[in-house]
């Protein structure tokens, strides 16, 4: 467990790093970014709310990711990762990247069908296809915590 532990510290400073980059990036940048597009082009300022809305939902779905590490952090540190509380926090982490593939599906298809570029919508598809990924292999991690905790469980019920 010694090296868990030493890997909790630095990955914890990374964490509040990537979450205060994610706070500025949902409150200052986006809105800004998409405020100035739309004074630039403004045949696609119609286009302006919809896009910061979704980038913001998307940056809010990270964060879930990132609060919900945070949480299974604790966890390892107590040696309690193995127990239902886990769980439950495997399970807000596979939501917030459902809800992102949601969106990003929505997205990808609607820029898809309205671009012009090829370069957005595989750009677009690329992410869409990562998420996906991180998806699944979330699903399978959340299976496999199951088993563990239920060998665990029954391995303190016998000793």
């Amino acid at each position: 467990m010694a090296i868990e532990q030493r890997a909790v510290a630095p990955l914890r400073v990374l964490l509040v790093v990537l979450f205060a980059v994610l706070v500025v990036l949902q409150t200052v940048s986006l809105p800004g970014e998409f405020a100035q597009q739309a004074q630039e082009q403004p045949q696609d300022a119609h286009l302006r709310w919809p896009l910061t809305a979704v980038a913001v939902f998307l940056v809010l779905c990270v964060q879930v990711v990132v609060v919900a590490t945070w949480k299974l952090l604790t966890l390892v540190e107590d040696d309690r990762i193995f127990s239902d509380a886990s769980t439950a926090w495997v399970d807000a982490i596979v939501r917030a990247v459902g809800a992102a593939w949601v969106v990003l599906t929505g997205a990808s298809l609607w820029f898809g069908l309205h671009a012009d570029d090829p370069a957005v919508p595989l750009l677009l598809a690329l992410t869409w296809a990562g998420v996906t990924v991180l998806g699944l292999l979330m699903v399978v991690l959340r299976a496999l915590l199951r088993q563990a905790t239920t060998l665990r469980t029954d391995m303190e019920a016998v000793i």
